[in-house]
């Protein structure tokens, strides 16, 4: 199995729209774990970890985003040892802004 380690941020209007359960609710769905967070610079940044096709399809997912949202960029980068350290819990997790 090709696994990918991604960390992502999404910028635009991604703040106080359902983001974040947007992002968790897609990323169960494809089979993805790792973690979904608001930054305090009004970003939403995620570890995406799982088959490569399958975080493809998140990423997708976070390019369109839900009603209400209005995304301008996502950005991905391979996802650091920092990064592959906070708790996911074997799943998927919403974690507290950073």
């Amino acid at each position: 199995m090709d696994e990918t380690k991604l960390r992502v941020t999404i910028t635009g209007l991604v703040q106080s729209v359902g983001f974040r359960a947007f992002v968790a609710d897609a990323a169960r769905r494809h089979g993805v774990s790792g973690w979904v967070r608001n930054r305090r610079d009004r970003t939403v940044e995620a570890l995406l970890v799982g088959p490569s096709d399958q975080v493809g399809e998140v990423i997708v997912a976070c390019r369109r985003g839900p009603p209400g949202s209005a995304v301008e960029a996502v950005e991905t980068y391979a996802a650091d040892e920092a990064a592959l350290g906070q708790p996911a819990g074997g799943g998927f997790a919403i974690l507290p802004t950073a």
